[in-house]
């Protein structure tokens, strides 16, 4: 028997119908689901509440956008835990199955892979590390898409000072500065007018949010080469892990940036390319 993780979107409707589909045929094949406290409150399913933790499950299951898959990610942490996507959100640059597709889906992950009916994919992760701060201990979070560090206050920039492999490489006046995957390409950063990079890379982007100075290109850096921003100035400034906030940063906090030794695997049962994604996500033609 096998327990599954739920994972689902709190304000989508048919989340809530998933989670309930994806319960019955566990529980028709031999299988357990369960879902966090927090998920079975927002969609009146206290049953599934069972207080089992995230990371001890053998297979998660994502029930929305790349919203939900960044914090399925972040609920597994460390685990390794695979994870199937299930696209009830937009664009679903991460996800994989559509919503009528969640039970043979489930039923070719159960077939194994032996059958050739899925592979992992395996997908980079940042450590975001905050230094310590007098008699406090480091905080160190980590990040499948990004970790940003931007302004606090509209209409000011902040002044961050990048040093790469312990010498300084620039400082920018800008409204932040994105510390990206190559996962994260297709995020944040690709707003702010970051390259698209395919996430069979390992690499760290850095990118620019609305520089007040000439310089305003990416850094692509090998993850080897150590990256880390210091705050300058009055100004405070915020950190922001996969869009939500983490910390708040002073003049002279630092934050570096490295590759963890965790990746995200996510599951997929067919052969997709990245550049085949992007195409349909964006509507790209052929000629």
């Amino acid at each position: 028997m096998s327990t599954v993780l739920l994972v689902a979107h709190h304000e989508r409707v048919e989340a809530a119908a998933l989670a309930r589909t994806a319960t019955e045929w566990l529980a028709a094949h031999g299988h357990s689901a369960f879902m966090c406290a927090e998920d079975a409150a927002a969609l009146h399913l206290p049953a599934m509440a069972t207080g089992q933790a995230p990371g001890d499950a053998d297979l998660a299951v994502s029930l929305g956008g790349d919203g939900t898959m960044l914090r399925t990610v972040k609920l597994v942490g460390g685990a390794g835990t695979p994870i199937i996507g299930v696209n009830v959100g937009l664009l679903g640059y991460l996800t994989e199955v559509e919503p009528d597709a969640l039970c043979p889906a489930l039923q070719r992950w159960f077939d194994g892979p032996e059958a050739g009916e899925w592979r992992l994919d395996e997908r980079m992760l940042l450590d975001v590390a905050v230094a310590a701060r007098g008699d406090q201990p480091a905080a160190v979070f980590t990040a499948l898409n990004e970790g940003v560090v931007e302004k606090q206050e509209s209409g000011h920039t902040v002044r961050l000072l990048v040093s790469i492999d312990g010498t300084p490489f620039t400082s920018y006046a800008a409204d932040g500065l994105i510390l990206a995957t190559p996962t994260g390409s297709t995020a944040y950063s690709m707003s702010a007018r970051g390259p698209v990079v395919s996430p069979r890379l390992r690499a760290v982007l850095l990118t620019p949010v609305s520089p007040h100075m000439l310089f305003d290109r990416t850094l692509v850096l090998d993850p080897g080469e150590s990256v880390e921003v210091e705050v300058l100035g009055h100004r405070a400034a915020t950190l922001s892990i996969d869009g939500q906030p983490a910390a708040t940063l002073e003049e002279g906090d630092r934050v570096t940036v490295a590759p963890s030794s965790q990746v995200a695997r996510f599951v997929r049962f067919g052969e997709r390319r990245f550049h085949h994604i992007l195409k349909a996500k964006f509507g790209l033609t052929d000629r």
